[in-house]
Formats: C-alpha cells, sequence, structure tokens
C-alpha cells in the first residue's frame, strides 16, 4: 500500500472511465448492518449481507487467535458493499474479472463483493488475503516480507462450515507448481527480502518468493508440531529489534541451513497437511444489531464513496446524484468535497465540506477532511502550506478535536494535528504524547514515527528525535519516508557537530557567533513547514557573509595546479569558475549521506549538487568568476529557495 508523509493519501487525477454504464438500479433496497469490525451495505438481502458479515468476523476471529498475545486492533473503519448479483456489481469492478476485491485507504478501507457465485473464482481469497496485511501491517512494527506474504496467502485459503467447523492450509496449486519446477531462493536470501529487493518486484523472481514464503509458513504453522510457539518468539524478538539473524537462532535453535533442509524436504514430499478444526460453539453475529433501510441518497453516496476511494472519476455522476435527491446529505457532501480536493479545486472543496459540517454533523470523517483541506494548500504534491493565520489555526483544531470526540481510535486525526503543531509550534508536547499513544496501539504507522521524530526536532530534542529517525530508516516504511528520515537525520547530525565545534571554541576563548547552532522553524509566510524537506536544510546552511552570494549548482570538477584549485560549478546561469588556493581555505560541508571520503582533484563521477559561497571577482584580468568562501554538499532532491 501506497501512503505518504501526509496524513491522508490523496491523488492528483482521476483515472478516466473505462466505459459508460448507467447508475445502478434506484428501486434496488440498500441496506446497512454494523457489526463488531465492519460496517455492510448492499443491495443483496438482509440475510445474504448477514452471511457476508458473519464470514468476515469468523475469518478475523480465527486469524487473531494464532497470535493470543498480540492485540489485533484495526482503527481505519472497513465499509463491505454487498452487491445482489454480478450485472449490479460489474461498474464497480477494477476489472472485468474481478470476483471481489479489497481496496486499502488511511481513512477508510473498502471490500466489494457480489453474492452471486460465477465460475470457480472464490471473491474470499483475495479478501482474506488483503486482510490479513492490513492485520499484519497495523499490529507488527516491521514484519517481515516473507512473513506478511507467506500468511496472507496461507490464510487466504480460510474456510468455515455450519459457523463451527474451520479448514486451514490447503495447497494453493500455482504455488506447488513453481516450487516442483524451480529451484527454491537460499532461506537467508528469503528472509532479508524487502521492498526494494528484485526477489520482491521483478516479475520472474516474485512468483517464487510468495511460492516459498507461503510453504515456509505453512511448514511453520502446520508441517511440525512446536513451530508456531516459535514463530511468535522469534516476531517478539524483532519486535525487541533483535537482529534477524540472532532472532532466528534464538526462536528456532537451529540455524539457517537446517531449517532450510527440512523446508526443501517438506516440499520434496509433496504433502501438504490440512488443519480442520472445530470450535465449541458457533461463531456468530450479535443477532441485535438492527439492519437500517437507505435511503436512495445514501446509497448512492456509499456507492460514490467506493469509486472515489478506487479513484475513478465515475464517482461524481453517484455523488452529485445523491445530492440531487438529498441536498443536505452530509457524507455526499463530505466525500465530494474530497474529490475536489483531489483534482486541485480547493475553493469547491471547501464548499462542498463546509455543508457537510454544518450544524450538529455527527460525522467525524466530514470533521477531518475539513481540517486536512484547511491545512493544505491542495494535493500532496502541491506546494506545501507557508503557515496558518490564527484564525485559520484554531478552525483546523477545531473540527479536529470534534472528529476525535467522535472516533477517538481515529489515527489520522491525531497525525494531521501532529502535523499543524508541528507547523505552528504551538501544542508540540500534547502531540508527542498522544502520537505515543497511537505507535503504542499500532506499531506499524512508521509515517507516524516520522512524524513524532519531527516533533522532537521541533521541540530541539535531537537525541529523541535521532532514536526515532534512526528506527525510520531501517524499518519496511515506504521508500520516501525512509528518504525524508534520512535528510532529517543527517542535519541532525551535522548541527550537532557544529555545536560541538561551537562550544570547543567557546571554551577556548575564540569569538564566536552569539546564536548557538540549531535547526529553527518559522510560522510566518516568509518560512517553509516542516513538510517541505528541504525546509530543514535551508535552517542550517552556512549564510554568506558581506559581499559574498550564495547559489546552488553541480559541482562538476576540482581543477588543481599549482596556482591553487578551481571548482568548477555548474548553475542555471551558466558555468562558474571559483578558485581558492587550498582546501584548508573553505568551508566544506556535507548534507548527502552519498558524498564520503575526502575530495580530490578531478572530474566529479558522480556529479554532486552543491551549495556554496563565493566574493565575485571584479578583476577581468583573473581567470575566475570569484574566490570560494564555502561549498556544502546537499541532496539532489534539494531546493535552495521555496518553490513558488
Amino acid at each position: 500500500m501506497k501512503r505518504f508523509i501526509f496524513p491522508l493519501a490523496v491523488s492528483l487525477c482521476l483515472v478516466a472511465a473505462v466505459s459508460e454504464h448507467t447508475i445502478v438500479a434506484a428501486k434496488d433496497t440498500w441496506v446497512s448492518v454494523r457489526t463488531k469490525n465492519f460496517f455492510m451495505v448492499g443491495n443483496a438481502s438482509e440475510k445474504d449481507i448477514r452471511k457476508v458479515a458473519l464470514k468476515l468476523e469468523q475469518f478475523r476471529e480465527v486469524f487473531t487467535r494464532l497470535f493470543p498475545r498480540m492485540k489485533f486492533n484495526t482503527p481505519v473503519p472497513t465499509t463491505v458493499v454487498v452487491f445482489k448479483n454480478d450485472s449490479s456489481y460489474r461498474p464497480f469492478k477494477p476489472r472485468a474479472n474481478t470476483a471481489g476485491y479489497f481496496q486499502a485507504g488511511p481513512d477508510v478501507n473498502y471490500i466489494a463483493l457480489t453474492t452471486e457465485v460465477r465460475g470457480e473464482q472464490d471473491p474470499f481469497s483475495v479478501i482474506f488475503h488483503e486482510y490479513t496485511h492490513l492485520l499484519v501491517e497495523n499490529t507488527f512494527e516491521n514484519a517481515p516480507i516473507w512473513f506478511n506474504e507467506g500468511l496472507a496467502e496461507y490464510y487466504s485459503t480460510f474456510s468455515i462450515t455450519d459457523d463451527q467447523k474451520v479448514v486451514l492450509g490447503r495447497p494453493l496449486g500455482t504455488h506447488v507448481y513453481l516450487l516442483r519446477q524451480n529451484k527454491m531462493l537460499p532461506l537467508q536470501t528469503l528472509f532479508e527480502v524487502d521492498y526494494k529487493s528484485p526477489h520482491y518486484n521483478e516479475t520472474n523472481k516474485t512468483s517464487i518468493f510468495y511460492a516459498q514464503s507461503w510453504a515456509l509458513m505453512h511448514y511453520l504453522l502446520v508441517g511440525k508440531t512446536g513451530r508456531v510457539e516459535q514463530l511468535g518468539k522469534f516476531m517478539d524478538l524483532l519486535k525487541l529489534k533483535v537482529p534477524m539473524e540472532r532472532a532466528f537462532q534464538q526462536a528456532f535453535e537451529v540455524p539457517f541451513a537446517t531449517m532450510e533442509n527440512d523446508l526443501r524436504n517438506y516440499v520434496k514430499q509433496d504433502r501438504y497437511n490440512i488443519v480442520s478444526g472445530r470450535f465449541e460453539r458457533k461463531l456468530e453475529l450479535d443477532t441485535t444489531t438492527e439492519a437500517k433501510t437507505l435511503t436512495e441518497a445514501e446509497a448512492q453516496a456509499y456507492l460514490g464513496d467506493l469509486l472515489l476511494h478506487s479513484n475513478r472519476k465515475e464517482s461524481y455522476t453517484y455523488l452529485e446524484k445523491a445530492l440531487q435527491l438529498d441536498p443536505n446529505l452530509g457524507m455526499a457532501h463530505a466525500s465530494l468535497g474530497m474529490a475536489y480536493f483531489r483534482e486541485g479545486k480547493v475553493r469547491e472543496a471547501h464548499a462542498s465540506l463546509e455543508r457537510a459540517v454544518a450544524g450538529n454533523s455527527q460525522n467525524y470523517l466530514a470533521h477531518y477532511y475539513y481540517a486536512f483541506t484547511l491545512s493544505h494548500t491542495g494535493p500532496h504534491d502541491s506546494p506545501p502550506v507557508t503557515g496558518y493565520s490564527p484564525e485559520v489555526a484554531t478552525k483546523i483544531r477545531e473540527h479536529l478535536q470534534k472528529a476525535i470526540t467522535l472516533r477517538p481510535d481515529f489515527p489520522e486525526s491525531y497525525n494531521l494535528l501532529a502535523y499543524v503543531s508541528l507547523v505552528t509550534g504551538e501544542g508540540i508536547d500534547d502531540s508527542i504524547l498522544s502520537l505515543k499513544q497511537v505507535l503504542s496501539a499500532s506499531p506499524g504507522k512508521h509515517q507516524f514515527t516520522y512524524m513524532l521524530g519531527q516533533l522532537y526536532t521541533r521541540k530541539g530534542d535531537y537525541k529523541a528525535a535521532r532514536e526515532l529517525l534512526e528506527q525510520v530508516i531501517k524499518s519496511n516504511a515506504e521508500e520516501h519516508v525512509r528518504k525524508h528520515s534520512e535528510s532529517l537525520l543527517t542535519i541532525i547530525k551535522n548541527v550537532e557537530e557544529q555545536r560541538e565545534k561551537y562550544e570547543e571554541a567557546k571554551k577556548a576563548g575564540m569569538r564566536v557567533s552569539s546564536q548557538k547552532p540549531e535547526i529553527t522553524f518559522g510560522t510566518t509566510a516568509d518560512k517553509e513547514p516542516p513538510t517541505d524537506p528541504s525546509s530543514y536544510l535551508r535552517e542550517v546552511l552556512r549564510p554568506p557573509a558581506e559581499g559574498e552570494t550564495q547559489l546552488q549548482g553541480t559541482l562538476v570538477e576540482v581543477a588543481c595546479d599549482a596556482k591553487g584549485l578551481v571548482f568548477v560549478v555548474q548553475t542555471d546561469a551558466g558555468v562558474l569558475r571559483l578558485r581558492t588556493s587550498s582546501f584548508d581555505d573553505i568551508e566544506l560541508t556535507t548534507y548527502d549521506p552519498s558524498v564520503k571520503g575526502e575530495i580530490t582533484c578531478g572530474a566529479r563521477k558522480p556529479e554532486n549538487t552543491v551549495v556554496v559561497c563565493y566574493v565575485p571577482n571584479a578583476d577581468k584580468k583573473v581567470k575566475a568568476d570569484g574566490v570560494l568562501k564555502s561549498i556544502e554538499f546537499v541532496p539532489t532532491t534539494f531546493k535552495l529557495k521555496p518553490t513558488p
């Protein structure tokens, strides 16, 4: 699943409709049923909707019993849309042959399927697979990829009959075939696969990775007695930050080679154990929950929101139809507001969301959406905000507090509140406490850990910030979250080094600046907020002295001769040749982790992004554009000036 550092993942573009189709028939009767962990809506019969709900609740119950010491919680709600037949489901399918699908999101998870059986495809196998991912990623801080995929494949075969008899572990034909025909990966290689690994991403390697992950999980869970407890211990050790190889040895009490041989023999025998169990009592739903008949407007709004979360432009058709039927329907206004916002129509988004929160609105997502659109200038690739007026900051907090009151366990409200604290500098300690509580319940939310690291940086507690950022960098967080963490960590380390030099100079009686080196944040319009990665670095770069010019460019060469050094820098305005007598005569700093070792004469391979300060040369006879005073190596993504 893809997710960025903003509290709500939004996309700029909505994909175009694949084909023309009519809106689902208004004559259908739509009902909703709320269970412990799912919100069900559909035009299927109430009986069929309850059957689907029961099956999902039963699956969740069986899954959570695998790790009894773990507290599984899913604070982001899951809405399940149950269509009565394939024809009514067809306009909402991502592909024509889809039997059922799971769409994860930071605000709402969606499951969609039909109760009409067509062919041999089981809609629940895909849903169980993806819901397992949701439970794993929300509960385990750094679940290995093989564990996540292997467990999802294993539980995709779940079935239950008579609400009591459970079957798990049926062999998956495609995996069995691949394991017969291909050489397995070394076990240590399998364990080290991450989201960037070719074994996970390349088409010709992905299949054997999935197959072997499934086979290993199958072997650990049902292939040999005692391995389940050892698997639980292994995951506990990883949670305690024990290195993977040592955790494996302590938990399973065998080296990789032994386990690898056991797994190979298990696969060779071509007999996969199947677990058949029976609960002492039937797993049933709370029958006191009454079904509610939806209005036609509400049904159209739910369908529009389903399409919105699938990034499909047809969502407008359903949401606008809902508002034609009921102009005051808050949920439709909320979804339409987010549809507008995704396309950069900020004014229209605010107008719809103001309608959504009008009056005594009890829709926590409407309040959250409104706060989110107020806190950002546009979709995620728009320029970041440059600060909030007191009135806007107050309004954002007001609606976030309403969202929290209505749904205290919804994590994104706290993350957005932390973002506002980061920009304004107010309520930092409260946001730190809130995020710690969220991470205690959902340790797998690495973007929240990154936000917590930013808060500590904002507070000036670099030690706490560094520990959190290092944790994110070593995690299986998404690439952009880890890169932002690396960038901020590099800046913190450089500031700490500058602080040490400052204190040493002060003790030695040397003349020093009255301002101690630190990372500062602005809240006014001339400052960039912390969500702009370059803003951190702009705060700590060496300021140009009187008479100096500062600019950004690319260092392409360091030319050396008997008279000294010439740094050749390519800029937007052309090539600059900046002279210095020696390396000792310039201030040289790196904020780019890839730049290591000594700077030597010659062409730069690869070339480096740099910020230089120099005194322009007024003497036309000198073959140089200026005298170099400082050069700072920065990441390629750095921007010396904020994007206008």
